[in-house]
């Protein structure tokens, strides 16, 4: 079973068991984070897609670790201006191992009961003579 969640402004595709790298969570390393925006869970053949998000859906991981990530460097440079600014960023990220996927209860489909509209009456047409 696979699910389609979304943290930190993006979306991942996970099964039980992967490790995934996604933005900074605030919890300690070794805790439980339930993660309820889920987007889609499908096994095979049946796929659940949410409207946006699968109500009752959760994706519950362990966070593994915190860390940063590798450095990227940003260049600024006007050309024949003598002006050259060099700086550098390092984004957070936090690992974290998927170890449960639960899809919301299908929902029971209801018939409704027809409700049978009372016909509008038909104006007779009445014929009048002249005979009369």
């Amino acid at each position: 079973m696979y699910a389609v969640f979304a943290t930190g402004g993006k979306q991942y595709r996970a099964t039980t068991g992967d490790i995934l790298k996604i933005e900074k969570l605030n919890a300690e390393k070794g805790t439980t984070v339930k993660l309820d925006q889920v987007l889609m869970v499908g096994e095979g053949e049946d796929v659940k897609v949410g409207t946006p998000y699968l109500k009752g859906g959760t994706v519950t991981a362990t966070v593994v670790e915190h860390g940063r990530g590798d450095k990227i460097k940003i260049l600024k440079f006007k050309r024949r201006k003598h002006h050259m600014k060099t700086m550098g960023h390092r984004q957070d990220f936090t690992r974290i191992e998927i170890t449960g996927i639960a899809a919301s209860a299908p929902k029971k489909k209801v018939a409704k009961a027809k409700v049978e509209k009372p016909e509008a009456a038909k104006p007779e047409a009445e014929v009048k003579s002249d005979a009369e």
